[in-house]
């Protein structure tokens, strides 16, 4: 039995004109993030708030989940990991999903969502949490709303009902205890390293380094990896990011300081891997399951792979350095790559998660997923939670907070109503060390192309292997598919000990 392809072809059609909707609403909250008048906020959110709900009568239309019923069962004998066979099945999951969402439910979180992070920007800016406070308690109750109804007729938590947004079929217990695997091996890592007598100096990547400068340089790195500037741009805000408002339009943000040169160059190429994995989809499917991401998870793997395995190697520095030292400022003459890869891979307990090391970084991220949990479940309310944040971080770090801005207030996440995204983040790093290490497997001569600058074959490898399938294949699927093992932490434990190791002799 083969599928009807008149109702193929409209329910494609039909998912397509929700997807421009979506992204002429993303194209509206860059705006936001990036020019847009702050007088003009609250007309941005209804106008936001107004697509979601055009989009979400469109993705829950009963003709076309009638549509996509009958397109399931004649898929039942089409190839799973095929394009048809993934258009039906993850556009029907979420229609089902979608569909348990009364469409004012979507329209006040959509304005509490746009209204939460101007309040978040004002709020930080301002170092004064209480001006935030009111909007994430409107958000949290909202969100909490929708986990309700996404877990009906399922053994869910509420958490998980969050989650399984941004990481299908995830399972908070299993989390839980992939990332205090996690925490076990990189506590006594980093305590090793603090003990160590061979420290890097960091004058080198402190400047003062000229912005305007900063943004070329950061450029021609990020052009000279695989963004195409011809179909994306580069871009400053609050907190760096990336978004898609179309096949060819992909927008990436980062910010810069002048003393501190890693935030703005490794911000830069943290949102390029993103946007390379999105310039890598399958246009022709835009809009489509096989022309989108697989998950949160294996964007950030692109992300974080480009961004640590790759920018923070010795052999990249070996290419990159005399550009540097050109580009940036002739201060930099002097500076061997060997100490300039020393410096980049400094480790040591920091207050900002974006600017924090490899090693500390996914301690960042195990603070603010327990932090969500227990504000989701109720067990900390949002007038605790500047006090719970400090307290983590000293307790887990080894500093506290001095001000909300590099506290409670550093991420936009929440102000957003993204809980349960932080995970992906750390499931990202795991992700991207097995790739790496496949990779490198089966391209022996890897080091000598970053060594010369020769991206294009890494850029091809991941293409083929992880871009160009989209969403054909959730996240465990993938990975085995693509690395031939699970998803386990064990490469990038011994990633950072090999690594970490030979700079600090531990």
């Amino acid at each position: 039995m083969s599928i009807d392809d008149r109702i193929f072809a409209d329910v494609c059609d039909h998912a397509r004109k929700a997807a421009m909707l979506q992204t002429i609403a993303d194209t509206l909250e860059w705006d936001e993030r990036t020019g847009m008048p702050s007088a003009a906020g609250e007309y941005r959110a209804q106008q936001v708030s107004t697509l979601r709900a055009q989009v979400h009568r469109l993705r829950t239309d009963a003709k076309y989940g009638e549509q996509l019923a009958t397109l399931s069962e004649q898929a039942a004998a089409l190839p799973p990991h095929g394009d048809h066979a993934a258009t039906i099945r993850e556009l029907n999951v979420d229609f089902r999903r979608d569909s348990k969402l009364p469409e004012d439910l979507v329209q006040r979180l959509s304005l509490a969502t746009v209204r939460g992070q101007q309040s978040w920007d004002a709020a930080r800016k301002a170092d004064d949490y209480r001006q935030f406070k009111p909007a994430l308690a409107e958000i949290l109750a909202l969100k909490k709303e929708q986990g309700d109804r996404y877990r009906e007729g399922s053994d869910a938590t509420l958490y998980e009902s969050l989650l399984d947004e941004f990481e299908p079929g995830g399972r908070e217990a299993k989390l839980a205890e992939v990332f205090q695997e996690l925490r076990s091996e990189l506590v006594p890592m980093i305590e090793a390293i603090g003990r160590s007598p061979n420290q890097p100096d960091l004058q080198c990547v402190r400047g003062p380094f000229d912005l305007d400068r900063q943004r070329a340089f950061s450029h021609q790195v990020c052009e000279s990896i695989g963004f195409d500037f011809s179909r994306g741009r580069l871009d400053e805000t609050s907190h760096p990011f990336c978004t898609t408002l179309g096949p060819d339009d992909i927008r990436i943000l980062t910010r810069y300081e002048s003393t501190w040169l890693p935030g703005g160059l490794y911000g830069s190429m943290h949102e390029a891997g993103h946007g390379i994995y999105e310039q890598g989809l399958r246009a022709d499917w835009f809009g489509l399951p096989p022309g989108s991401y697989a998950s949160l998870s294996v964007h950030e793997s692109q992300s974080r792979l480009w961004e640590n395995q790759v920018g923070r190697s010795r052999a990249f520095w070996q290419w990159l350095l005399p550009q540097a030292t050109e580009v940036l400022d002739s201060s930099l003459e002097g500076v061997s790559a060997d100490e300039f890869y020393f410096a980049t891979n400094a480790v040591g307990p920091s207050l900002i998660r974006v600017e924090a090391d490899e090693a500390t970084y996914n301690l960042h991220i195990i603070i603010r997923f327990d932090l969500e949990r227990q504000l989701i479940a109720g067990d900390l309310s949002v007038d605790q939670l500047p006090e719970a944040w400090n307290a983590r971080y000293e307790s887990d770090l080894g500093i506290r907070p001095t001000s909300d801005a590099d506290g409670v207030l550093q991420d936009v996440h929440w102000s957003a109503g993204l809980f349960g995204y932080f995970p992906t983040y750390t499931l990202g790093n795991l992700i991207a060390a097995q790739l790496f290490a496949t990779v490198q497997a089966a391209m022996p001569d890897l080091e000598h192309q970053i060594a010369t600058g020769e991206f294009g074959p890494l850029c091809h490898w991941l293409r083929k292997n992880v871009h160009e399938p989209g969403k054909c294949y959730r996240t465990p699927q993938l990975v085995q598919k693509v690395t031939g093992n699970d998803l386990s932490a064990a490469p990038l434990i011994s990633y950072l000990k090999d690594k970490l190791s030979s700079l600090y002799q531990f």
